[in-house]
């Protein structure tokens, strides 16, 4: 179900693309000229048309002024973008995790989507939304795997993580589920896949006490930064917000663990978990 749904939301992109090549050139704009008019570069104009990159809200809006289509790209844009499979707010935050050269994230409780397991990713929406059915937890889980795709691709991101101590010792679906997670973050490290770094507890107050944060970086666009409470989550691209992010990323990454002590830390994490299901 959820890679059908995948397909037709890529037909869907590229229909995007083709009329947004259609009516560019009927209005005799080349891609250069409808970039600077909505403030993108000519490029960026033609990934939209191959449908490599899917453009922002904002972005269709504009088009929509400089091609006089009332409002035709905004309208398709906002449907594409509605995938309920991931909150309102988290929708375009996929889109550009596949657009990223390098995510910088920090975790204070939980192990970041784009490393979880099935088993853990199912725990964690089960525990979210105890009423649901198999199928809607099936949805997430299996959108949650589509995601972490990303970190498989040869175009993959460099992908930078802080995960405070919480994520490895809060019990997440039992002790086999959080052995099998944590054998997984410690493979994706030792593949070089990913760089992991663990805030030990005994650092005490950190530079980001209010939640989780992810920098996103782009060869050819700003920097942005999405933050995230319980319930709501934020995506910002304004320059000084981002700098201060770094600026507190650079922080919390100097007060971890150095990659070498995180991935002992990890693997005896898992080995706990591991001897507890041995003794039960």
């Amino acid at each position: 179900m959820a890679n059908g749904s995948r397909g037709s939301r890529q037909a869907a992109w590229e229909f995007f693309g083709a009329e947004l090549k259609r009516r560019r050139e009927d209005a005799g704009f080349s891609q250069s000229v409808l970039g600077a008019r909505v403030f993108v570069s000519g490029g960026y104009i033609g990934q939209f048309e191959q449908a490599i990159r899917k453009p922002q809200l904002d972005v269709a809006e504009r088009i929509d002024e400089a091609l006089q289509t009332d409002g035709f790209f905004e309208r398709m844009c906002r449907k594409l973008i509605d995938d309920k499979r991931y909150a309102d707010y988290f929708a375009a935050v996929v889109e550009l995790e596949a657009l990223a050269t390098r995510i910088c994230e920090f975790a204070p409780t939980l192990v970041p989507g784009l490393l979880q397991t099935a088993a853990y990713a199912h725990a964690v929406t089960l525990a979210a939304n105890p009423f649901v059915t198999d199928a809607y937890v099936e949805d997430i889980v299996t959108a949650r795997m589509e995601r972490a795709g990303i970190l498989k691709d040869a175009t993959r991101p460099e992908y930078w993580v802080v995960l405070h101590e919480n994520t490895l010792y809060i019990p997440v679906g039992g002790p086999t589920v959080m052995a099998q997670q944590l054998d997984h973050v410690a493979a994706l490290m030792r593949e070089r896949q990913v760089l992991v770094m663990v805030l030990p507890y005994e650092g005490g107050a950190h530079a980001c006490m209010g939640g989780a944060l992810k920098l996103m970086e782009f060869d050819d666009a700003p920097p942005t930064l999405y933050t995230e409470t319980e319930y709501s989550g934020t995506l910002v691209d304004e320059p000084v917000v981002v700098k201060h992010a770094q600026r507190t990323y650079d922080l919390l990454r100097g007060a971890a663990l150095s990659p070498e002590a995180s991935l002992a830390l990890v693997e005896s994490a898992a080995e706990d978990y591991r001897r507890c299901t041995s003794t039960t």
